[in-house]
């Protein structure tokens, strides 16, 4: 694609929304220096220079739907802790709609901890619920659901497993989506196979489309047929396997797979990248772009956010200068 073009798409996209349905939850990096090992255990001691804290999970694809100046409508549920109300802050900050995020005083919002020493990192802390959603709570994000899909040009479901994305949830929204013909592209989670039948498209690495089949990919072949058969067993339109360094291809319907080789020059952290991936593939569909325009503009924006440490956004104007003249 020459850069023209993606500078057209990236104009369309501005004027385009895109409904984002998953789980929230609060990031928090300790960025520092180890310089010996602890006395009270073999561990590392990080002294810590700086401190961020950033919306994660769904939020950051909405993050990134802000970057390129696409308008998010973002679904969730949160707690009603501290924690529940940094992120509703931080979303703010961001430009980033609360209309449709749902408050449960029942739940503990997920928080992930990450301490990075010299550019690695050295442990995550998770503090979460894993119980499902009260039948209450459940009615009242289908309600939500319905109002932020329509009017939108593509929903993104983001599920990291933290009772979000259910039966319900999902039945509400395919027929939303089936009703106002609207792509449903869905970022998956191992375990919830029967959740994402009869979407427009999934993209799974390459570890998580070999779990749904219990199986480690490391073959084209094998490749190939997993990509194939998730095609086939979840009735959907497209897969798109993103495979780190090697890029990503794509399995369609009646045609041959399509290789993108990666666009990135070095490769540092993918922490977020499938976020990326994801939602700039939504915004170029929202815009009406065509499906391997799409794809390429979200493989170049994953070749960008992977040079960078922790999860990382691509703006309008660094998508359209990867491109060629």
């Amino acid at each position: 694609m020459k850069r023209q073009k993606a500078k057209r798409i990236c104009a369309s996209i501005k004027k385009s929304s895109v409904a984002v349905i998953g789980d929230l939850m609060l990031d928090k990096y300790f960025w520092g220096q180890v310089e010996r090992i602890s006395p009270e255990a073999p561990v590392p001691v990080v002294n810590v220079e700086r401190t961020d804290v950033r919306p994660g999970g769904a939020a950051n694809v909405a993050w990134n739907l802000v970057s390129l100046g696409c308008t998010p409508r973002l679904v969730s549920i949160l707690g009603s802790d501290p924690q529940a109300k940094e992120i509703r802050r931080l979303l703010s900050e961001q430009d980033i709609s609360t209309e449709y995020i749902v408050s449960d005083q029942k739940r503990v919002t997920t928080v992930k901890i990450r301490i990075v020493a010299h550019h690695q990192q050295v442990v995550r802390a998770d503090f979460e619920s894993g119980e499902e959603l009260s039948s209450k709570v459940t009615g009242k994000l289908c309600s939500i659901v319905k109002k932020a899909v329509r009017g939108t040009g593509a929903v993104v479901i983001s599920d990291y497993g933290k009772g979000v994305v259910s039966m319900e949830v999902m039945d509400a929204v395919r027929d939303l989506c089936r009703e106002e013909d609207i792509p449903l592209l869905i970022d998956p989670k191992e375990g919830h196979f029967d959740l994402y039948r009869n979407a427009w498209g999934l993209t799974p690495n390459l570890v998580e489309a070999g779990d749904f089949y219990n199986t480690k990919i490391k073959t084209i072949e094998e490749l190939d047929l997993v990509g194939s058969s998730l095609l086939r067993d979840l009735d959907a339109k497209a897969i798109l396997i993103t495979r780190g360094e090697q890029g990503m291809t794509l399995y369609e319907r009646g045609k041959k797979p399509k290789h993108f080789p990666t666009m990135a020059s070095e490769v540092y952290d993918v922490t977020g990248a499938g976020d990326t991936v994801i939602s700039v593939l939504a915004a170029g569909l929202a815009a009406k772009a065509p499906v391997y325009d799409a794809i390429e503009l979200a493989n170049a924006a994953a070749g960008i956010v992977v040079r960078e440490l922790g999860t990382a956004t691509v703006s309008r104007e660094e998508l359209t200068g990867s491109f060629p003249v």
